[in-house]
């Protein structure tokens, strides 16, 4: 299995980061990290092993970023709006400089990308889609939290607003970016197990009905805990099921 590391510095977060991409030819995957992970999490937890059977065969080539956004929101040092500023301008990171790596690798300048991620990630593949439909196709979107205001400090700045699509979603009225939102498909997946808050799920789920926004819930059961042992399990089944 071919690895790449990337690296440059990102004037709009202000650091070095790194993106590293597993895998030779297929559907671009924007897979991110968990809270306080980094562009090798997914590696060393062993999903993209879990991955392998896709990525050898070509169906799949699977980026992961630095989780920068992720762990600015556990710091509990900083203020609410600066990690609602951060999370903002991870979005641009990712938008103007992540996916057109994405496209320059792949050769493809107009390639659509699926995003995915667990837990903090399932947020940022959330966000990345409801924001960015134009680019992003699929998000499946695995035992998250999706709602952020518990980390804001009672504060409620611009920045966490369009940052959160659980707050602009249901200002976003009937425009491009919402009718392009209706093309695409949103896969909600959780378990009933430990640390696991099924609630969230269907919060998203409600309102994306409401707006007419495909999207699939998939309650996995007891047993299935928020953690890795689920995740290894459930996000080859939907690249599988999900991906031709």
């Amino acid at each position: 299995m071919q690895k790449v590391v990337s690296k440059w510095y990102s004037p709009r977060l202000q650091r070095d980061v790194t993106i590293v991409r597993w895998g030779h030819f297929g559907q671009p995957l924007l897979l991110y990290p968990t809270a306080g992970g980094d562009a090798e999490e997914i590696e060393r937890f062993h999903l993209v092993r879990a991955l392998a059977p896709h990525i050898d065969a070509g169906k799949i080539k699977v980026y992961s970023p630095d989780s920068v956004a992720g762990r600015t929101w556990i710091d509990r040092k900083t203020t609410g709006a600066y990690r609602a500023w951060v999370q903002n301008q991870y979005d641009s990171y990712v938008y103007n400089e992540v996916v057109p790596a994405i496209r320059q690798d792949t050769r493809n300048p107009n390639v659509e990308v699926v995003t995915a991620g667990a837990s903090i990630g399932a947020y940022n593949a959330f966000a990345s889609i409801c924001r960015h439909p134009d680019v992003f196709s699929l998000a499946i979107c695995m035992s998250g939290t999706y709602d952020l205001s518990g980390w804001m400090d009672g504060e409620h700045t611009l920045d966490f607003h369009y940052s959160s699509p659980m707050h602009f979603l249901p200002f976003l009225g009937e425009s491009p970016q919402l009718e392009q939102l209706r093309k695409r498909l949103v896969v909600l997946g959780c378990g009933l197990g430990r640390w696991e808050s099924p609630e969230h799920t269907w919060d998203v789920a409600n309102l994306l009905g409401k707006l007419g926004i495909p999207n699939y819930v998939d309650i996995w059961g007891p047993g299935w805990d928020h953690d890795w042992p689920s995740w290894r399990k459930k996000l080859p089944e939907y690249v599988e099921k999900l991906i031709k």
